[in-house]
């Protein structure tokens, strides 16, 4: 018989760029416990917001293999005396294993004869052995940076609020932290913040869809691109694909809402990319271009909440990228009135490094290499 097992870590919002790697780390960890457990599994899921992170594992059985090991005892020659009288080595092998001396095995190896004994050693239920292993897994996920919170000796990327810890429908028992295991999850935290109920995986996608949080990131990042893409084409205008931040993105809301909104004209003076990254460093803003690829003055944003009146959160989105836009275009301004070459000389009062010299000294010798190779590829 085999059933489903599923967790959910529920935590305050975690960094996007932390989900992708603790995803698979949980997924690693996870299985590995199982397959040293000896407890044969299906498909292993793992789902992610910035509020949560999940996996599901099908048909994982419910009781470990049998695995029939063999013990070495004691060579032959120290296991019994002249007469064939067992030693106190063979009692003593005999007894710890719980068997009669007559019940022991002999075999020849490279070093002579021994004494074995094999055994079938009868596995444990899998509800008796998930309470031991999964808090196990959840204090060995690393992050980049860890905290911990009120007084609990445990560390995590974020404070956990819950844990759901399910084996064919019914909790798994075990505490972590300040925590105890339970069937209980929550909704959006502005949405639908109420808990709910979780019965299972088919369960927990429901629930938490109608709760307002989408746990499937591969779904939660169509959903994104589906998006951007329709608003683009209602601007007039073409996305500029952007693969990193799509992910990034993703990974920064549980129910995404796509925005357009736009800035003045006067700030398409900037570089392209100085305007790109402005947006998309600072903001997480999607940029858009015509039919020739030029910039135009509009950006995609993505909200991770639901409003009535929409133009409220554009409105204050426009609100804060003028002034980021505004300081690059006074920044980029007074970088032009100085001319590149006259940086030089301050290059020489900064240490590139204690053994190498100042900057200056190293854009001395680019300079010098660049020459070399010039004349190499001189035609």
């Amino acid at each position: 018989m085999s059933a489903e097992l599923f967790l959910e870590i529920g935590t305050e919002e975690i960094p996007a760029g932390f989900l992708p790697r603790a995803t698979a780390d949980l997924k690693r960890l996870l299985g590995k416990e199982l397959n040293g457990a000896r407890l044969p599994h299906g498909e292993m899921r793992t789902f992610a917001t910035p509020r949560r992170i999940a996996i599901a594992i099908a048909d994982v059985a419910d009781h470990q293999e049998r695995q029939e090991v063999t013990l070495s005892g004691p060579p032959v020659s120290a296991a019994f005396d002249g007469d064939g009288n067992p030693t106190k080595a063979a009692i003593g092998f005999a007894k710890k294993n719980g068997v009669e001396v007559d019940q022991l095995q002999r075999i020849t190896t490279d070093k002579g004869e021994y004494l074995f004994i094999s055994q079938v050693l009868e596995g444990r239920p899998t509800a008796e052995l998930l309470p031991e292993m999964l808090p196990r897994v959840i204090g060995a996920i690393p992050f980049q940076k860890s905290m911990r919170w009120k007084d609990l000796d445990v560390r995590f990327a974020r404070p956990m609020h819950w844990i759901v810890a399910l084996y064919g429908g019914q909790t798994v028992p075990f505490g972590f932290g300040s925590l105890a295991s339970g069937n209980t999850s929550y909704g959006h935290r502005f949405l639908a913040p109420g808990p709910f109920t979780v019965g299972g995986l088919d369960d927990y996608l429901a629930q938490t869809e109608k709760a307002y949080v989408i746990a499937d990131a591969g779904r939660r990042k169509a959903m994104i691109a589906e998006q951007v893409a329709r608003i683009a084409a209602e601007e007039k205008g073409e996305l500029l694909e952007d693969e990193e931040l799509l992910e990034e993105v993703t990974n920064l809301v549980e129910y995404p809402v796509a925005l357009a909104g736009s800035f003045e004209e006067k700030y398409l003076e900037l570089p392209r990319e100085l305007l790109i990254t402005t947006m998309r460093e600072h903001q997480r803003y999607f940029s858009l271009v015509d039919a020739k690829g030029k910039l135009l003055p509009r950006f995609i944003t993505v909200s991770n909440n639901r409003v009535d009146d929409p133009a409220v959160v554009v409105q204050g989105n426009e609100r804060v990228i003028r002034p980021r836009l505004s300081d690059a275009m006074f920044f980029y301004e007074k970088d032009q009135k100085v001319p590149l070459e006259s940086r030089l000389e301050a290059l020489k009062n900064v240490v590139y490094q204690a053994k190498l010299g100042t900057s200056f000294e190293k854009v001395e010798r680019f300079r010098t290499l660049a020459l070399g190779l010039a004349r190499q590829f001189e035609p």
